[in-house]
């Protein structure tokens, strides 16, 4: 695949939706691991923030960030939590990007989701970012 001066690429996984479906299996997932097993609970069964990025029906973008680790306020999700989440809002695709600490979304410079690490906002290498 070549890329034109216009064309990004973003790392995530695993995906979470496909044809409007939930499509989230352990193996294809990247959580099963043999020398781990304590991994998949870890990552992908227990509650965490998560931030989803998916398409809709009718091509509009969705992006979710689910603010977690706040007892009382927000858990957070699962990753099948997301999955079905992302189904719900009609994603006819839809992947996990990115979790933890690391999960933040702003808006014109106004943070939208409450930092999971106690200090406060993580500072993260990666972002994805949307102008018009």
């Amino acid at each position: 695949m070549r890329l034109g001066d216009g064309d990004d690429v973003v790392n995530g996984g695993p995906q979470l939706v496909r044809d409007g479906r939930v499509a989230l299996t352990t193996g294809a997932g990247g959580f099963a691991h043999p020398d781990g097993p304590g991994f998949a609970y870890a990552w992908a069964l227990k509650r965490h923030p998560r931030t989803m990025v998916g398409v809709d029906g009718r091509g509009r973008l969705l992006l979710v960030s689910a603010t977690g680790r706040h007892p009382g306020y927000s858990d957070g999700l699962s990753l099948h939590e997301a999955a079905r989440f992302m189904e719900a809002l009609g994603a006819r695709g839809a992947m996990n990007l990115d979790g933890g600490g690391s999960t933040a979304m702003a808006l014109r410079g106004a943070l939208l989701t409450r930092p999971s690490d106690p200090a406060g906002e993580r500072a993260v290498g990666d972002a994805l970012l949307l102008r018009n």
